[in-house]
């Protein structure tokens, strides 16, 4: 009976141990990856439905100490921010507090777009789908930044539209930093209190921070790099910050994407509401033309929702989005009828990495044909560097 008991005990824990069937090899073909590419270092985590099931970095965080990646490394996440934002939004439509079809002027008294139209025009609901036909204008904020965001929302008169409103999709760093300003002014916090408080705090994100001095401070986080591991310094994005500021690791991330495959629901505890989640992951923009092509074969949809993009991958519904600040690139993504998410972050500039990961995984959890993504990935480098 001793014997038996023993043995009991001791099945989950060499079950728990184990990767999933699906993910076999995998070790070796993101080792491979990490190799092929050059990259520095990153980490990467699977979740399906509220479990994570696959969680672990690769390479270095510290190139030059060899201090290597672990799955609490802390990364620079860049624009998977926007979805944090919108999301603080989403919280205070719920209760009540604003209509995702208020004009943003109502609640910044002293913001002005580029003209009468615009101002009488232009809603919350377009800054958070990038349907304001106003463009970039980064090097507004990149060349010139500014821990004032009042000071950033004055440039925004100078910004002129290239189309008309709700024509066309123009990604806008500057819409997610009026969303942050929009959630200050009615909850008299910064953003960065509105994000520890209703979403790092209840999902438990405690590694997870928002700004540069956090990161510099914080054990095992990762030094950004440019390629040939030549190490870049840390950019502040300061003011800009709803727009792409957020630190975290890829255990944090995976709460974040099990709240999102769960209805809103972390550990049966409401974070989001189930109608934001709904209203943010479908499709509120046409962003491209959406037409499959040799790096995206199965892509058919490119849409915008809330703060992440929509599109499909070989027949599948996912729902994205991409992050790249100076020296880290990212993805966040999930497949909400498939019920599976994956995070990947990398201390590498403009890196492939996340892109080829996530496909690599999704390939071999969904039981699709696997497409050799990593010779894929090094022919379009190759093809690139020809033009």
């Amino acid at each position: 009976m001793k014997k038996l008991i023993l043995l009991l005990l001791f099945i989950p824990l060499v079950s728990f141990g184990q990767i999933d069937k699906r993910l076999k090899g995998i070790d070796k073909t993101l080792e491979k990856a990490l190799k092929s590419f050059k990259q520095t270092g990153f980490a990467v985590a699977v979740v399906e439905n509220d479990q994570v099931i696959y969680s672990k970095g690769f390479g270095y965080r510290d190139y030059e100490n060899k201090l290597k990646v672990d799955s609490n490394t802390l990364f620079a996440i860049g624009s998977c921010t926007k979805a944090f934002t919108s999301s603080i939004i989403g919280l205070l439509k719920n209760k009540g507090k604003l209509n995702f079809d208020d004009s943003p002027i109502d609640y910044i008294d002293e913001l002005r777009f580029n003209n009468s139209t615009l101002n009488e025009l232009i809603t919350i609901r377009d800054l958070m789908s990038h349907k304001t036909g106003i463009p970039r204008h980064d090097l507004s904020w990149y060349f010139f930044p500014t821990f004032s965001k009042d000071s950033l929302v004055s440039r925004i008169k100078y910004h002129e539209p290239v189309t008309t409103i709700r024509k066309e999709f123009f990604y806008n760093n500057f819409m997610f930093m009026l969303q942050g300003v929009v959630a200050e002014r009615i909850t008299d916090k910064s953003w960065e209190e509105n994000v520890k408080e209703s979403i790092f705090k209840p999902l438990e994100m405690e590694r997870s921070n928002i700004s540069i001095e956090d990161m510099e401070q914080a054990e095992n986080s990762a030094l950004g790099y440019l390629e040939n591991y030549k190490i870049t310094d840390y950019y502040k994005i300061a003011g800009m910050s709803p727009a792409g500021s957020i630190n975290s690791s890829v255990n944090d991330m995976s709460k974040w994407l099990i709240t999102w495959l769960n209805d809103g629901k972390y550990n049966n505890k409401e974070i989001l509401p189930q109608a934001y989640i709904e209203e943010a992951i479908s499709s509120q923009n046409v962003a491209g033309p959406n037409l499959p092509s040799v790096e995206n074969p199965g892509l058919h949809i490119a849409n915008y929702g809330f703060g992440w993009m929509i599109t499909s991958y070989k027949g599948h519904y996912r729902v994205l989005h991409g992050g790249n600040i100076d020296g880290f690139s990212a993805s966040t993504s999930f497949m909400p009828s498939d019920n599976v998410g994956v995070v990947v972050l990398a201390n590498q500039d403009k890196s492939i990495i996340p892109s080829i990961v996530q496909n690599i995984i999704y390939d071999k959890m969904l039981g699709l044909e696997e497409t050799d993504w990593i010779k894929q990935g090094l022919e379009q480098i190759k093809q690139a560097k020809k033009k």
